[in-house]
């Protein structure tokens, strides 16, 4: 269903080089009303089976602790329906076309459905930045660029795909975090080997003291280190993310504990391979998507009922094993959850004169968070060829609405890449207190030297 009154819809080709106009007054007044202070419906759907959003998850559940996995706030609610081969086609309507794709090739891929929880909820102050920067935030460098935001959602009412893609880039995932987790790709049959990482991120962009003059060109600063197996234990990654990627690349640094040396990285990037994927994903589907937007068109098509993964606090559980969820094929389903959410589509067409090995992408954006939750990748050939999805849950220590696990299933080879496990690792450190000293190519060094 479109949105009501606030979707216009431009595409991309006529908006490059043309100014866009900013919100109004009356625009910006709606946020926090009728509009979530991000920008999503306040409202429930019609029939109900969406409810109205009532701030999200603010306080964890009784009995939680620092440190520990996220217990489900929802562990009572039922299974409504499951969506399978034997159904598909009565809510054919409501499914990406990357679902469909999934139930049509596996008859073991299933979408148990569960209630609607609109959980996302971010700090206070973060609502009353996006507030602020609703007045001045514009698309700048052909959409390449955003000018006037730092710190809240630049685009909380969106014009155009560039626009909500920039809302993604740009949302909330705390300042200084830390994360263990394991990566697998498993084979047809189901075999697998686990390489683990250190992840390390400091949103330079969210940083409560930040202005737009001392946030320069530097949105993130990242260090990954690669913890096993030990034919790669401790190389180390480090990229600085800079938000105009066309005027200034992003900056990267691989430490190659081989070598003992620190080398620039200039690859890591669009549609090279990431890091021990298996050549299972490209550098820009880490985070289901990151970097710079300028090798596509982006139209916005609209917003839609669709059902998407959504709270996944049973994935997230560290009762599980990763082998409980590495089954062939896909993960295992019995652990997922879908509910019925409003997201934007934006649709993702290569340029003229540019390379990417997919030159079709569709996005599907939660309304409440502006997280991607699923991506449909298309082939040379117009076929659909790998499907992603990112399995979120709401985090207590620092409220925020961020992937647990992210998967990239490859239709064409029976096989998937499962990154963000996490079931059998302590637990993301919202409170890692990290600076842009900490991750300089000299503390590299000597990092990789200790």
């Amino acid at each position: 269903m479109l949105l009501r009154n606030t979707l216009t819809l431009i595409a991309c080709g006529a908006l490059c080089g043309t100014a866009i106009a900013r919100l109004s007054p009356e625009e910006i007044d709606r946020l926090g009303k009728d509009l979530t202070p991000l920008g999503a419906e306040k409202a429930g759907n019609a029939d109900g089976t969406i409810p109205a959003w009532e701030g999200g998850i603010t306080s964890p559940p009784p009995g939680y602790k620092p440190g520990m996995h996220h217990p489900d706030p929802f562990a009572d609610d039922p299974v409504l329906f499951t969506i399978d081969q034997s159904n598909v086609d009565q809510y054919a309507d409501k499914l990406t076309v990357g679902h469909r794709a999934l139930i049509a090739a596996y008859p073991t891929y299933k979408m148990p459905v569960y209630p609607t929880r609109r959980s996302a909820s971010v700090p206070e102050r973060i609502y009353e930045a996006t507030r602020k920067v609703a007045a001045t935030a514009h698309l700048v460098n052909d959409g390449n660029n955003v000018a006037g935001a730092v710190n809240g959602i630049p685009f909380p009412i969106p014009k155009n795909g560039q626009e909500v893609i920039w809302n993604h880039l740009l949302r909330y995932r705390g300042v200084s975090v830390g994360r263990w987790i394991a990566q697998a790709a498993p084979t047809r049959n189901g075999s697998y080997s686990l390489v683990t990482f250190a992840d390390e991120f400091l949103m330079n962009y969210h940083r409560p003291d930040m202005t737009e003059e001392k946030l320069g060109n530097i949105l993130t600063y990242f260090r990954q280190e690669v913890l096993s197996p030990a034919r790669l234990a401790g190389s180390i990654l480090l990229v600085h993310e800079t938000l105009d990627q066309v005027a200034e690349p992003r900056k990267a640094w691989v430490y190659n504990v081989g070598q003992r040396r620190v080398r620039r990285a200039p690859n890591v990037a669009y549609d090279n391979p990431g890091t021990a994927s298996d050549g299972m994903r490209t550098s820009d589907q880490f985070d289901m998507f990151n970097g710079a937007i300028d090798r596509y068109t982006w139209e916005l098509v609209g917003k839609r009922e669709m059902y998407v993964p959504y709270n996944s606090y049973k994935l997230h559980s560290d009762k599980l094993k990763y082998k409980d969820i590495l089954t062939p094929l896909h993960i295992n389903q019995d652990y997922t959850r879908y509910e019925l959410h409003r997201v934007w589509i934006v649709e993702a067409r290569l340029r003229e004169g540019t390379s990417h090995i997919y030159p079709r992408r569709t996005f599907y954006i939660d309304e409440d968070s502006w997280q991607i939750l699923c991506v449909d990748q298309y082939d040379a050939r117009g076929e659909i060829w790998r499907v992603s999805e990112g399995h979120c849950i709401n985090y207590y220590d620092e409220p925020t609405f961020w992937t647990t696990l992210e998967t990239h299933v490859d239709l064409m080879a029976g096989r998937y890449l499962a990154i963000g496990l996490d079931n059998e690792s302590k637990m993301y450190d919202f409170d890692l207190g990290r600076s842009p000293e900490d991750y300089t190519p000299s503390a590299l060094r000597r990092q990789g030297l200790r």
